[in-house]
């Protein structure tokens, strides 16, 4: 008998659409051109920076009208999620159209945990752990994933990702806890009997009732998407049990005004179907737990109101900071957390979802598994026409500019960061299969470590070291002085020596300040050093520029930063000292390297906001009443204008005393004049360094234009070997029946065992388009064997038997602990080159020996 295991996302999209799956562009009847290399190697050879000359991004809201639009050749990409069934259908049906798949969005029930007792004098059930726990019970995930999501997702128990590497690191502890909350609906009306009862509530006629009230629950429903059917669902199993409900259906920015903007004491809702993505895929889910259950996760009022068992905040709050010693000690406290996560169950996890973005069949684009194209660091570096080069697209997205545009505390819409994206020049980039980091503006990082701390390297742009001791020096800059405008060294504030866990040496390019932003301007060490200030800057009371929104953020920033220094600028090398650590070292640096934002813009927000005209952060723009600053639209344009105008009457820098050093002498001059001209030329202030440039903006038609940066520097070609996702693709062989406690083998992929005792042998394929998967490539390949009852009997590892084959032998001991019945084989193969695991099964039954069995 064969299983069939074609990575999550082939599994995922065959449950949905049910039908056979074949490699994209290998379908029958259909070639998508391709990119003739002869024809164009010399012109690829020579171009620089975009395949592309022109995007233009459009405003469509409609996913109905996808495939139609892309075969009518108006639109060649559309980048958000489609999660309808019916439109998945149409594309996989479509010669001129086709699809990439991500996997880094998740749906869950978020619970108000305020009370018990509400502002206005009612009862809050969801107060209590035991009742939120026993909605894990209630629900039926697997209805919500097969049917209210179309087969187009996965069941979701754990604050872990089901497509990151984590889940599969806790595989065990993860199944355990699944079959421990499986879907019991009379466990989870008990366990709610008892909390109501605990809360004094009486049920009279069927009906919970407090105080001689009705116990009535608000629950907000999302209503763009599947969330509308998932809160009836929800609805109608709690009215079942007693509770009256009252549904409220809104749209993400009203119930935003509920859930995030409200105290969750007043009690305007007890429940929202909530929803979150992933834009990278995250390797180290570890802050999870801190994030989405304590109050240090966000600074809205409901994390403030979260109240995690002493326990579960410490263990979290760890985790966190990576304050472990070990791997072992790592994953024994990520296994306790989701045990303290799902009694506490402040949120109720459901599924995670697949979501398909749509492209013409002639355009090729790494998109990220997690986040799609809208998230993929790498779209802007990729995008193009497999069958020409350069030429004009046409791009799709439900909404752009949702809020207003600047790097500080600008628009964190995925659709508006997306465009962003590909203006600006990162110094790492992402991995779209792996979320492993490449250098783009590094030529090589150090990493040293403390003795004993848990850190792997897996790429070779970097080296990693272990010390016993890591003294932070007493030149590095470790605060600032808001009064004076000066760096503090970590010899005045620790004149008793300061250590840190970590040292990360950044060696930029050589070539890095031969870089120009859009305007013309080169790139300096000044466009490092302003950022760092502005950070510090916010979080300080004493300053003009200060923000409490910006506290939460920089007060996590400064329990594990210890300084940085600058060593050399020619080339660029910064050393940075932090005491967090991740797991993988190529994570570290691309936390802790600065990279820079254009000084002369940032110049020009800090004046906005010393004046009282306009504000980074949409909430200090709100408390002091003044535009939120935006570089590209709207009334901050003239006020913009007129500081631009005034600064250079002036002669004035930013922070002059500590700047003064990092700006040669006429740069001032000239960076004010290159963007009083791009200003001139374009009508709006966003500068970025990225292979395209904001071109025009049209707010009232809803469009945006960029184009090709003719003054990049790096070979267009640099990322296109990322263009295509290796996802490892499975078959799995093994009998049906095995005879359980013989001598022999009774079955024909059955092989002798240890003393001529019965074992059974399973063998696994894996390729990828096609081709047997290098083993070099392949960095675990494990199994788990389950019982007729879905307990976990036994694991192991796969013994590979060369490139895309490998082989599982259960002995005679292990098929004898199954007893008699059916029992599951799953195997899970984990990628060096994509991070998602891909799994296989096979259903087998075991009997006892001598009885008949099939041929």
């Amino acid at each position: 008998m064969r299983g069939v295991g074609l990575g999550i996302s082939a599994l995922l999209l065959a449950a949905a659409v049910g039908v056979a799956l074949w490699p994209a562009g290998d379908r029958p009847g259909r070639e998508p051109p391709r990119l003739d290399v002869e024809l164009d190697r010399e012109a690829l050879a020579g171009r620089r920076g975009a395949l592309l000359d022109e995007i233009v991004f459009l405003r469509e809201t409609d996913i109905g009208r996808v495939t139609g639009l892309i075969e009518s050749g108006s639109h060649q990409l559309f980048s958000q999620g489609i999660s309808s069934p019916t439109v998945v259908n149409r594309l996989r049906d479509s010669v001129h159209a086709d699809h990439d798949l991500a996997f880094g969005t998740s749906s869950e029930l978020t619970l108000n945990p305020a009370g018990p007792i509400l502002a206005d004098g009612s009862l809050n059930p969801f107060a209590l752990p035991e009742i939120r726990e026993a909605l894990n019970w209630l629900i039926d995930r697997r209805h919500v994933a097969e049917e209210l999501y179309g087969g187009l997702a996965v069941p979701r128990t754990l604050p872990l990702s089901t497509a990151f590497p984590d889940y599969s690191r806790l595989a065990e502890v993860a199944r355990a806890l699944e079959l421990y909350y499986a879907h019991d609906p009379e466990r989870a009306r008990a366990a709610i009997d008892a909390g109501m009862r605990e809360l004094g509530a009486e049920r009279e006629g069927g009906r919970w009732t407090w105080r001689g009230e009705r116990v009535r629950l608000r629950l907000l429903i999302r209503t763009e998407d599947e969330r509308r059917r998932v809160g009836d669902y929800l609805a109608n199993l709690l009215q079942e049990l007693g509770f009256e409900v009252e549904r409220r259906y809104r749209t993400a920015e009203e119930a935003s005004r509920l859930w995030i903007a409200t105290d969750p004491a007043a009690g305007h809702w007890h429940l929202y179907t909530g929803a979150w993505i992933s834009i990278v895929i995250q390797r180290d889910q570890a802050d999870n737990f801190s994030f989405y259950y304590t109050p240090r996760g966000r600074a809205e009022p409901l994390w403030q109101a979260y109240r995690p068992a002493p326990e579960f905040d410490a263990l979290a709050d760890r985790l966190s900071r990576r304050d472990y010693q070990s791997w072992e000690e790592r994953q024994a406290m990520m296994a306790e957390a989701l045990a303290l996560a799902l009694a506490d169950s402040s949120r109720v996890w459901l599924v995670d979802q697949l979501n398909a973005s749509a492209r013409a069949a002639n355009v090729e684009v790494a998109a990220d598994l997690a986040g799609g194209v809208s998230g993929s660091a790498l779209w802007p570096y990729t995008l193009r026409y497999t069958d020409r080069l350069g030429g004009r697209m046409v791009v799709g997205l439900p909404g752009l500019l949702g809020e207003p545009w600047n790097p500080v505390a600008g628009s964190n819409w995925a659709f508006d960061r997306m465009i962003t994206r590909a203006t600006q020049d990162p110094v790492v980039l992402p991995d779209p299969y792996t979320g492993l980091y490449h250098p783009q503006r590094i030529a090589r990082a150090e990493v040293a470590v403390e003795q004993g701390v848990p850190v792997e390297q897996t790429l070779d742009w970097l080296t990693v070291t272990r010390e016993a001791q890591i003294r932070v020096p007493d030149d590095a800059w470790v605060d600032w002085d808001v009064l004076y405008g000066r760096f503090i060294t970590a010899e005045e504030a620790h004149p008793e020596g300061l250590t840190a866990r970590t040292r990360v040496r950044v060696h930029y390019d050589d070539d890095l300040f031969a870089h120009r932003w859009h305007d013309g301007s080169w790139l300096t060490p000044a466009d490092f050093v302003l950022p760092w200030i502005l950070d510090f800057e916010r979080a300080s009371e004493a300053s003009p520029l200060f923000d409490p929104a910006h506290l939460a953020t920089f007060e996590a920033f400064r329990r594990h930063f210890r300084g940085w220094r600058i060593l050399s600028t020619e080339p660029l090398v910064i050393e940075v000292y932090s005491d967090q650590i991740f797991p993988d070292a190529e994570s570290i640096v691309a936390a802790r390297a600065p990279s820079p934002l254009p000084w002369h813009v940032l110049m020009l927000g800090i004046l906005g906001e010393r004046r009282g005209e306009l504000a980074f952060s949409s909430n200090k723009a709100d408390r002091h009443r003044v535009d939120w600053l935006s570089l590209v639209a709207g009334p901050s344009l003239p006020a913009l204008a007129r500081l631009l105008d005034q600064a250079r009457e002036a002669s004035e820098l930013p922070h002059e005393v500590a700047m003064s050093e990092w700006i040669a002498p006429g740069e001032r001059e000239r960076r004010l004049e290159a963007l009083a001209a791009w200003h001139g030329a374009f009508g709006h202030f966003w500068v970025g360094s990225g292979p395209y440039r904001l071109h025009s903006v049209h707010p009232v038609e809803g469009s945006v234009v960029l184009r090709r940066f003719e003054g990049y520097r790096d070979p267009a070609d640099r990322w296109l070997g990322l263009s295509t996702a290796p996802i490892p693709e499975l078959v799995l062989d093994g009998p049906l029946v095995v005879e359980a406690g013989g001598p022999r083998a009774r079955n024909g992929l059955a092989a002798g065992g240890a003393e001529g005792h019965e074992a059974a042998e399973f063998r696994l394929s894996v390729t990828v388009e096609g081709e047997p998967y290098p083993e070099a490539d392949v960095q675990e390949v494990s199994y788990l064997l389950f019982d007729g009852q879905g307990a976990l009997a036994h694991r192991g590892e796969a013994r590979p038997l060369g490139d895309g084959e490998w082989r599982v032998l259960l002995d005679a001991e292990a098929l004898a602990a199954l007893g008699s019945g059916a029992n599951s084989l799953e195997l899970a193969v984990i990628s060096r080159r994509v991070a998602l695991p891909a799994f296989a099964s096979h259903v087998f039954a075991t009997v006892p020996f001598g009885e008949e069995v099939p041929r």
